[in-house]
Order: structure tokens, then sequence, then C-alpha cells
């Protein structure tokens, strides 16, 4: 069992859900591999609400899987969201993920591969 404020995690499994579980934490991971401003990743999740993504965005940051960038040096300001090391260490588990939706493709005639 792990425990985390209080809140208990019965396996090793739930643990990790808790830090990308849900419809977009892990994808918006995956797209944070590189560094990235805010309105790139909207142009990459167009089926994201913008409100979705802001509380995906502050919820990773809490957990300390990315960190959140503000450069005020010049207006406009600019917002980027980067892997902190420890998100860093989510690559190899993302880049699987991601290996098993395309082979699940290949393989699934249920699933249709769009463009």
């Amino acid at each position: 069992m792990y425990c985390i404020e209080n809140k208990k995690y019965p396996c090793s499994t739930s643990l990790t859900m808790k830090y990308i579980g849900g419809k977009w934490k892990a994808v918006i991971l995956m797209h944070l591999i590189e560094k990235k401003r805010y309105n790139e990743l909207r142009k990459e999740l167009p089926m994201v609400t913008e409100r979705t993504i802001s509380l995906q965005l502050k919820e990773l940051e809490e957990d300390g899987l990315i960190n959140r960038i503000v450069h005020t040096s010049k207006p406009p300001l600019r917002v980027e969201y980067e892997l902190t090391d420890f998100g860093k260490t989510l690559i190899p588990v993302l880049k699987s993920i991601a290996q098993w939706g395309k082979e699940a493709a290949k393989t699934n005639e249920k699933i249709k591969t769009m463009k």
C-alpha cells in the first residue's frame, strides 16, 4: 500500500494512475516530451477544451510532473511547459503505451485508423 497526503493507493498501478490517469493526462505528457508553449499544445489537441487542458496542466504541475515557465521579458507574456526530471521518468511508459496503441490498431478490426 502507498500513501500520498493521507490518500491510500492499494498497489503501484493505482499509484501510477493517480499521476497519469484520466482521459488526457497521458496524452498531454506525451506531447510535452518536447517543451511546448501553451498555444502549441492547444493546437495539437483541438478536441480538448481549453478549460480541460488548463486543469490537467495544473494537476500535472502540482504532482511535480511538469514545470510551468513564465517568460515576462517582453510582451506578450509567454508560458511554456516542460517535463520535470520526475516527469521524464514516464517517457518510456508513455512511449510503450503509444506503441501498444499502434499495434492494437493494426491487429484489431474494430479500430479504424483516421487521418
